[in-house]
C-alpha cells in the first residue's frame, strides 16, 4: 500500500456558463522517503492536482489518502512550499519560521530550539532578529522551507519554488532542498515546468497531456542519477539521454501557440 494514493481524480471547473474538466483519471502512488515531479505544459492541471493533494480544492470525483487517512484526518502532515515566500513582512524571520508551530499549539523550548538549529542548519545563522526585506530571494525561500519544515510534515508539496530565482541561486537551492529532505527521510512532489529541474531532482517524473490532465508517461531516473546532488546530476553523462527524450514527448503533446 503505497504512502500517498491518488485514486482516480477527476475534476472539473464549473462557471454560469461553461465546464472546464482540469484533470481526468489520475492515479498514482507514492512511496515514502520518494522525491517525484509532475511536468508538462501549462494547464494542464499539475498545480490543480497539487491542490487537490493538500486538501485546499474537493475533487469533483475520486479520492486521496496519506498513510490510509482521508485529508480531512492527515491536512496537518502536509507541507506546502510556493514560488513566492510569503514571509509577513512585519514579523521577524524567527517569528516568521514558528508561526506554523505557533498556529497550530505545537510551540514548546524544544521545537522552537530544533527550528532555529535549522535555520542555522541551511546557512541562514543570525537573521534571527531580521526582517523578510533585509534578505535575498534565496534566503527568504530557504527561510520559508524552514518554517514548512518546523512542523514536521510527512509530505512536502513543492509548487514550482525556485522559478521566481536567478539561475545560479535556483542551483544552490535545488541541492539545499534535496540534501535536507533526504536527511529528515520527507516525502516529497514538486510541481514544474523544468525538465532538467525534474530529472536533476526526482525519482519519478509524471508527464501530464494537457486539456483535461491525464498522465502522459512515467519516467524513473536511473539510480545513477539519485544518488547525486541535483547539480551534479545535471553533468552526468545520463542527463542529456534523458532530457531529449523527455523534451520529444513534450513536444509530442504541447498544444499548438
Amino acid at each position: 500500500m503505497g504512502f500517498l494514493k491518488i485514486d482516480e481524480i477527476h475534476h472539473t471547473y464549473f462557471s454560469k456558463s461553461s465546464a472546464t474538466t482540469a484533470l481526468s483519471n489520475i492515479s498514482l502512488e507514492v512511496e515514502e522517503g520518494e522525491f517525484i515531479s509532475f511536468l508538462g505544459p501549462s494547464g494542464c492541471g499539475k498545480t490543480t492536482l497539487l491542490s487537490i493533494i493538500a486538501g485546499l480544492l474537493k475533487p469533483t470525483e475520486g479520492k486521496v489518502t496519506l498513510e490510509n487517512q482521508t485529508l480531512e484526518k492527515a491536512h496537518h502532515q502536509i507541507g506546502y512550499m510556493l514560488q513566492q515566500d510569503y514571509l509577513f513582512p512585519w514579523k521577524t524571520i524567527e517569528e516568521n519560521i514558528l508561526l506554523g508551530l505557533r498556529l497550530n499549539n505545537l510551540l514548546t523550548r524544544e521545537k522552537k530550539q530544533a527550528t532555529i538549529a535549522l535555520l542555522k542548519q541551511i546557512g541562514l545563522e543570525g537573521v534571527e532578529k531580521q526582517y523578510p526585506s533585509q534578505l535575498s530571494g534565496g534566503m527568504r525561500q530557504r527561510a520559508a522551507l524552514v518554517r514548512t519544515l518546523a512542523t514536521e510534515p510527512k509530505l512536502l508539496l513543492l509548487d514550482e519554488p525556485f522559478s521566481a530565482l536567478d539561475y545560479q541561486t535556483k542551483l544552490r537551492l535545488e541541492d539545499l532542498v534535496s540534501n535536507t529532505l533526504k536527511s529528515f527521510g520527507k516525502t516529497a512532489i514538486l510541481v514544474t515546468h523544468d525538465i532538467g529541474e525534474a530529472i536533476a531532482m526526482s525519482d519519478r517524473i509524471y508527464l501530464f497531456s494537457p486539456r483535461p490532465g491525464q498522465i502522459y508517461q512515467t519516467f524513473t531516473i536511473p539510480e545513477q542519477l539519485r544518488a547525486l546532488t541535483p547539480f551534479h546530476a545535471r553533468n552526468h553523462e545520463k542527463y542529456p539521454e534523458i532530457f531529449q527524450k523527455i523534451w520529444k514527448e513534450l513536444e509530442q503533446i504541447e498544444p499548438e501557440q
